[in-house]
């Protein structure tokens, strides 16, 4: 076969070899009961044919070790296959802690890409060898899929939502990437590439681009110009809470319930605040739908992320 058209993509991330191995199991198996479930139809068909002076009625009763040796083999299988794929998949959702963090957004017909120290790119991810990398997902308009065969990683960008992702490459190189969800005319022309660099070329690289402003202090900038320090003033205030350690922090609500502050929350109290309110608070924020576009809300949130590191730094700044 040729070498630009292989059977199967190269395995360039730690996930990939143990996905393929999933996957190849699973051929395996079904592979071993067509062959068995045919030959014994093709062995049947030839020893219990219609012949002349044999009784088409044969009385047969099957012994208990059968019946129960082909249920328990099947199901014992599927338990085992059910258990190894549900390992992957949970493995394969949770970024590792220290991942290095990176923020895409998915647009008609093209991906547009920010790094935390302030890069941007389109259509191109740029990223260091044998570190985790967690992309946070968003798309502008339409459902996309952010998918590169050779990492076996695939996520979608979903209208109104943030989706999370992570993979670390193995080997550096250049990888395809493409939208697998179908998202308008151009959908075929929405690729790009992901380029894997040595660590110490990847700093270099991130040098000659120009680090330019952090998406954190992107962030900051955007939340007082939008005047959420106004109310939401360090230490906590009368019109609205502290910021500071809030994500990823369970925030009680009004009604009794309680409700860990993460990307969908965050987003939910921007888009729509009187959805949720914050126990011992009024629902006086007003709602910042349409104002905002998914790049702005991915700043937001990577700035409150932020000041779970830096509290000391965030509150020697008063609000403007």
């Amino acid at each position: 076969m040729p070498t630009q058209a292989p059977l199967f993509p190269e395995q360039a991330s730690t996930m990939a070899g143990r996905i393929d191995a999933l996957f190849f199991a699973l051929l395996g198996v079904a592979g071993f009961f067509t062959a068995l479930i045919f030959g014994l139809i093709l062995v049947f068909a030839i020893r219990y044919r219609r012949r002349p002076g044999r009784s088409s009625v044969f009385r047969t009763r099957e012994p208990l070790w059968m019946e129960l040796t082909w249920t328990a083999v099947p199901l014992a299988i599927a338990v085992g296959i059910f258990i190894w794929g549900a390992a992957l998949y949970v493995e394969a959702a949770r970024p590792p802690a220290g991942a290095l963090q990176v923020f895409v957004v998915g647009k008609q017909w093209m991906w547009k890409i920010q790094h935390p120290e302030g890069p941007r790119e389109i259509n191109e991810l740029h990223v260091p060898v044998g570190r985790p990398i967690r992309l946070t997902l968003a798309s502008e308009d339409v459902i996309h899929s952010f998918y590169v065969p050779a990492f076996r990683m695939k996520q979608d960008a979903v209208p109104g939502r943030t989706t999370v992702a992570w993979f670390e490459a193995t080997r550096p190189g250049v990888h395809r990437l493409f939208c697998a969800e179908y998202c308008g005319a151009g959908h075929s022309a929405m690729t790009g590439r992901v380029v894997v660099m040595e660590p110490r070329e990847y700093e270099r690289w991130l040098e000659g681009g120009g680090r330019g402003e952090t998406i954190e202090a992107s962030g900051r900038r955007l939340a007082e110009r939008l005047g959420c320090l106004t109310c939401h003033v360090p230490g906590g205030g009368d019109r609205g809470p502290d910021l500071v350690g809030l994500f990823g922090k369970e925030v009680r609500l009004r009604d009794g319930t309680a409700r860990i502050a993460d990307e969908a929350y965050v987003r939910e109290s921007i888009l729509d605040p009187a959805a949720k309110i914050t126990a011992g608070y009024e629902p006086l924020m007003p709602t910042y739908q349409g104002q905002i576009g998914e790049e702005d809300m991915l700043r937001i949130l990577a700035w409150l992320k932020s000041l779970n590191e830096q509290k000391p730094e965030f509150r020697s700044q008063k609000p403007e």
